[in-house]
């Protein structure tokens, strides 16, 4: 058996293969150790669960452990949002959550996410002492469980519901009268995942013009993954363009990621969505603070919070280093690239459902597409266009490629100079007319990504193949 390692957002394995109910028994010991040694016992545990094969099963069977540890265990009634999961933290005063989840991985997959006490993402700190324990039980250690029903008798389990508390929250964190009365044509998916009932419900509590589509359970996702990205959505494209919508709006396995087809029928990246979003939030609400983004995330948020006197924080990839951000700097807003966001008020948590509120929000207010909206923003900060290239290699030469891109430091790339290379997560290049390109390793696949913006799609491509024919990809 490969060694268990939590990745950027937990761990994630084959069901079967090595997503068995032994390796969730050992990993929760792991993390009940965790939560023990850390004097967090009293305050109990959340545990939440997805609509993937079997994340029911596998939930209790965590609970099993928990309670066999002795420690108090919340246990969500029914599949729930990643957001929701970690939002039961502050709902019940918790230590912490287990979430089982995979996210947007294939429906083969499923995975167990820590969330600590403060309801975001577990710091590798946390993981690293998490990891540590579980290797601990595997060098002769043991799992300890407990029949649910006599934990149940002996006041250490109970079955909870945070929906209604969750949705208040929600709505408190958007201005809902730019949305009432407006009747809002919007096509929701939930991509068959943790998501159902939740964005929907609001929409239409709010009077929309809602089209759900594939909001039903479904193990396999349609035949697909729950990824809310372009080569995924032909559905919520062909709904929207059908039914005249205003916008599309998608949600991932566990509803923490989002994506966006516009009113044409296009795919909108978070790229684009997010600097429309921090513009909005600039307009509407008081609230100031830095504004927080990966380094693979686009420079616009930098503009923006720049002409508004707001300094923005870079972080390495992964939203766990910005909900601490969040937690820390008291960030407005803080997002990435891949879909992710949260802003200051909520969990330091990405919320797919918060964030798509907020796009209709957005909508609701200005009485401006998505298109105009965009076109609006790139004529006050300036044009930028980014993209994200994968490029596989062999397992076997993954590490020179690493080594070529440590060695590679140029002093131009396509005519433009290199004014500075920062090396925070991966290598990153800004050039002088304020173009960047990033390549960074996967860490879990034998994979490099190469994100590249500047203001034209033609310099785009000549510093991709620059980049791409240096390090010989």
């Amino acid at each position: 058996m490969s060694p268990i390692k939590f990745g950027t957002d937990g761990w994630r394995a084959i069901i079967a293969r090595e997503f068995t109910f032994a390796n969730c028994q050992l990993v929760t010991q792991g993390i009940a150790s965790y939560i023990n040694n850390n004097n967090l016992k009293k305050k109990g545990i959340i545990v939440g669960y997805d609509n993937r094969f079997m994340s029911a099963d596998f939930a209790r069977e965590c609970a099993r452990v928990l309670v066999g540890n002795g420690i108090k265990t919340f246990l969500l009634q029914k599949a729930a949002p990643t957001p929701v999961t970690a939002y039961a933290v502050t709902v019940k005063d918790a230590g912490g959550a287990i979430m089982i989840t995979a996210s947007h991985n294939p429906p083969e997959y499923n995975g167990i996410k820590f969330i600590p006490e403060y309801a975001g993402p577990a710091m590798p700190d946390v993981t690293e002492a998490i990891e540590e324990e579980i290797n601990r039980v595997l060098e002769g250690g043991r799992v300890y469980a407990l029949n649910l029903e006599e934990a149940e008798q002996l006041d250490l389990f109970e079955e909870i519901e945070v929906d209604c508390e969750y949705l208040s929250h929600l709505q408190k964190l958007i201005n809902r009268e730019y949305i009432q009365g407006q009747k809002l044509k919007v096509v929701v998916d939930p991509m068959f995942g943790a998501g159902i009932a939740y964005l929907d419900r609001i929409l239409e509590e709010l009077g929309c013009e809602v089209r759900t589509i594939n909001n039903y359970r479904d193990v396999l996702f349609g035949g697909s993954m729950p990824e809310p990205v372009k080569h995924f959505l032909p559905d919520l494209k062909r709904t929207v363009l059908s039914y005249h919508a205003l916008v599309g709006l998608a949600l991932d396995g566990d509803a923490d990621r989002f994506g966006v087809i516009d009113e044409n029928g296009d795919f909108v990246s978070a790229n684009v969505i997010m600097p429309l979003l921090l513009e909005h939030l600039l307009q509407t609400r008081s609230f100031r603070g830095p504004v927080c983004r990966s380094a693979a995330t686009t420079h616009m948020l930098d503009r923006i919070a720049r002409k508004n006197g707001l300094n923005c924080i870079e972080t390495p990839v992964g939203f766990k280093y910005i909900g601490e951000a969040l937690r820390n700097k008291t960030c407005m807003l803080g997002g990435e690239e891949s879909g992710g966001l949260s802003i200051m008020g909520h969990i330091p948590e990405k919320d797919g459902i918060l964030t798509c509120l907020l796009i209709v929000e957005m909508l609701a207010y200005s009485g401006k597409t998505i298109t105009q909206l965009n076109e609006e923003l790139q004529a006050e900060y300036g044009n930028i266009v980014n993209r994200r290239f994968d490029i596989k290699v062999e397992e076997a030469e993954k590490e020179k490629v690493i080594s070529k891109i440590s060695d590679y430091k140029p002093r131009a790339i396509a005519g433009l100079r290199v004014e500075s290379h920062r090396q925070m997560d991966g290598s990153k290049f800004i050039m002088e007319d304020g173009s960047w390109v990033l390549i960074r390793p996967s860490g879990t696949e034998p994979l490099f990504r190469l994100y590249v913006e500047t203001a034209d799609l033609n310099i785009l491509e000549e510093i991709r193949a620059e980049v791409v024919g240096s390090l010989g990809l």
